[in-house]
C-alpha cells in the first residue's frame, strides 16, 4: 500500500507543479485542478500516514535509552502512534478502494418475463412494481420507455429509466435472473410452480461516450400498439431501430413524437453497447477473480421469491428474508447494503494484495 501512496503523492506534487505554469491553457488547468481536487483528501491522509510510520520509527530509536522514565514515555507514545497509523491505514484502505465512476448515474432498466407462461408476465409485473416502489422510497423519477403487456394484468416485457443520484450504485447488483415459487391464482389441484424474469440494469451513457455510425443501424418506424394489438395512433410514432454490427434490436413507442421515441431508443441501444464494452473490458479480471456476488450477468439465478415460506432469499450472499410482501412493496435495502458490503470487501482485499 505505501508503493501505491508514493505514487499517488507523485503525482499531486506533479500536478501542482503544472498547475503553477500552465498560464491561460484553461481547458487544460480545469483538468488538472479537477484531478487534484480528487486526490487532495487522498493525498492528505497519506503524508499524514507517512509522518505517523515516521514518528514511530524514531521513537522506537528511545526504547534503547538509559533513562527508565524516558523509555517509559516512548512505550506510552509508541501505544497512542500504532493506534494512529491503524486508524489512518484503514481510512485509507477504503479511500483506495476502487470507484465506479457509473455509481452516481441514471439507470436504465429492463425486465423480460422468462420461463412460465403468464406466470412469469404476471411475477415481471410485480418485479416493475417493486423497483417503482423502491424508486418512490428514494424520490427519484421513473419514465418508462417501452412497455408490452400481456393483457392478463402481467408485463412480457419493459424498459424503463430511474432517474436520481445514486441510482446506478444502489440498482447495479439487480441483473440477473430471478425467480419466483407461488401456487397460481388458475391453478386448481394447488401446486407450486417455478417462473422466471430477467432484470437487466445499465447505466445511462452520454452520447460521446459511445459513438454509432449512422451506418450501422436500421430505423424502423411503426404505428404504436395497444393491449390487445389495437392502434392508440394513427401515426406511426414507434421506432425500432437494429443495430447491424450485433443484431440488438430496441423499440420504443411510448413517447408522443417519432424523434422522441428514436431519442429514447438510441440511449438504450448506447447503454447496452457500453455495458457489452465494460463486460469486455473486465473480462479478464473476472476470470481469474470472481467475487461472490457474481458478474451480474442474465445467466444467473440471483434471487428466489418464496411465496408458500414468505421467504427471499439472494443466493449470491446466501441472505434471506422472511418479509416477501415487503420487499416485493420496494423494502430491498437489506439486500442492496449487504451485496454492497460484499462487494467494497471484495475491492478492499485486492487493495491490500
Amino acid at each position: 500500500m505505501l508503493e501505491k501512496l508514493t505514487g499517488i503523492i507523485q503525482r499531486f506534487d506533479e500536478i501542482e507543479a503544472q498547475l503553477a505554469i500552465v498560464g491561460d491553457d484553461y481547458a487544460t488547468a480545469i483538468e488538472l485542478s479537477k484531478e487534484r481536487a480528487d486526490l487532495e483528501a487522498l493525498v492528505m491522509q497519506a503524508r499524514d500516514y507517512r509522518e505517523t510510520l515516521d514518528r514511530i520509527e524514531e521513537t522506537r530509536v528511545l526504547l534503547e535509552a538509559e533513562d527508565e522514565d524516558l523509555r517509559n514515555l516512548a512505550e506510552m507514545e509508541l501505544e497512542a502512534l500504532g493506534d494512529r497509523r491503524d486508524q489512518l491505514e484503514s481510512q485509507l484502505k477504503g479511500m483506495l478502494v476502487p470507484k465506479d465512476p457509473r455509481d452516481q448515474r441514471n439507470v436504465i432498466m429492463e425486465i423480460r418475463a422468462g420461463a412460465g407462461g403468464n406466470e412469469a408476465g404476471l411475477f415481471g409485473a410485480d418485479l416493475f412494481r417493486m423497483y417503482s416502489r423502491y424508486a418512490e422510497r428514494q424520490n427519484w423519477k421513473i419514465d418508462i420507455l417501452s412497455l408490452h403487456e400481456t393483457g392478463i394484468g402481467g408485463i412480457k416485457e419493459v424498459s424503463f429509466m430511474i432517474k436520481g443520484k445514486g441510482a446506478f450504485s444502489r440498482l447495479k447488483f439487480e441483473s440477473g435472473v430471478h425467480r419466483v415459487q407461488r401456487v397460481p391464482e388458475t391453478e386448481a389441484q394447488g401446486r407450486i410452480h417455478t417462473s422466471t424474469a430477467t432484470v437487466a440494469v445499465l447505466a445511462e451513457v452520454d452520447d460521446v461516450e459511445i459513438e454509432i455510425a449512422d451506418s450501422d443501424i436500421s430505423i424502423d418506424v411503426y404505428k404504436s400498439a395497444g393491449a390487445g394489438g389495437q392502434n392508440v395512433q394513427k401515426n406511426a410514432t414507434a421506432v425500432r431501430i437494429t443495430h447491424l454490427p450485433t443484431g440488438m434490436v430496441v423499440a420504443c413507442q411510448d413517447e408522443r413524437s417519432q424523434l422522441q421515441n428514436k431519442t429514447r431508443a438510441m440511449s438504450i441501444l448506447r447503454a447496452r453497447l457500453f455495458e457489452i464494452e465494460e463486460q469486455k473490458k473486465h473480462a479478464q479480471e473476472a476470470a481469474t477473480r470472481r467475487s461472490q456476488i457474481g458478474t451480474g450477468e442474465r445467466s444467473e439465478k440471483i434471487r428466489t421469491y418464496n411465496y408458500p415460506q414468505n421467504r427471499v432469499t439472494d443466493h449470491r450472499i446466501n441472505l434471506s428474508s422472511y418479509n416477501l410482501v415487503g420487499i416485493l412493496d420496494g423494502d430491498i435495502d437489506e439486500f442492496i447494503d449487504e451485496l454492497t458490503l460484499v462487494d467494497e470487501a471484495e475491492k478492499l482485499a485486492m487493495v491490500e494484495e
